[in-house]
């Protein structure tokens, strides 16, 4: 059983859903430290050739969890004569920035419900248009579980991560490429003392039509959706081909220095 550990972002890249696409239990790690200046919070659209950033205004305070985090509605945008709040304004955006794209007209009210939500708190709102937009792109579904619902999802780094795989009964576990970071030949053996076999998630962004003279890549997924409509799965799955590279230690370094791991042949992408 396939798990994947990933904090809750906001509309994030196609690279995610990917992600969730292979998983038989996806976690919403949701009790980390939550970053100010993170994708938990923004992500970037596609407007006039550039790159714009949406930020989820917050309140927060210093070394809270994610899910601890409040969002403030009591910001406003001048926008003509009236005065938004941060929905409206990220809807109005968007708008504006897809209004022309081929599907956005098959998809606007999908994406503009999602701003119909009321949660408070951050992570609510992130969970939420993450399982809504996986819906709408017809990807297989995993259990979704938040790790502040679970009875052993603590420690740091590869502990916390093996504390939620044995809870789970996941005997395998895809990890992003930045677990590098931290995941050296001595944490390694702690996935072979559990008997959970690593793998490593490396996504080929693929090109697709995109309005704008120039592709931009690492947009929110709502780029790739309304660009390119019910195919938009398919360009997901056509970046997973060889994505997952099964990492037997012979690469890790004690001292922490990680080399490219073996990839792993014939590798099934689907359930």
């Amino acid at each position: 059983m396939k798990a994947v550990i990933v904090q809750p972002f906001y509309l994030p890249w196609i690279g995610y859903y990917g992600m969730i696409d292979q998983a038989d239990s996806f976690v919403f790690a949701d009790n980390l430290q939550f970053v100010k200046k993170s994708w938990q919070r923004r992500n970037k659209i596609k407007t006039n050739n550039t790159p714009k950033w949406l930020s989820v205004p917050v309140v927060g305070k210093y070394r809270q969890n994610i899910n601890e985090i409040v969002i403030n509605y009591s910001m406003k945008w001048k926008h003509k004569n009236s005065f938004l709040d941060w929905k409206q304004n990220h809807w109005n955006s968007i708008s504006n920035a897809y209004s022309k794209a081929p599907y956005f007209d098959d998809y606007k009210d999908d994406i503009k419900e999602i701003y119909s939500n009321d949660s408070k708190m951050l992570s609510d709102f992130d969970i939420y248009t993450v399982e809504k937009i996986s819906e709408l792109l017809g990807l297989n579904i995993p259990e979704f579980i938040r790790s502040s619902d679970m009875d052993n999802a603590e420690g740091k780094k590869v502990d916390f991560i093996l504390n939620v795989c044995n809870e789970l009964g996941a005997d395998e576990y895809i990890s992003g490429p930045a677990a590098k970071n931290y995941i050296d030949y001595n944490a390694f053996q702690k996935f072979k003392q559990d008997k959970v076999e690593l793998f490593w998630f490396e996504y080929s962004h693929p090109v697709y039509p995109q309005i704008g003279n120039e592709f931009l890549p690492y947009l929110s997924i709502i780029d790739l959706l309304f660009n390119t409509g019910e195919k938009a799965r398919d360009y997901i799955r056509q970046g997973l081909d060889n994505c997952l590279q099964i990492e037997d230690g012979h690469t890790l370094k004690n001292e922490g220095e990680i080399t490219r791991p073996i990839e792993l042949k014939n590798t099934t992408l689907t359930k």
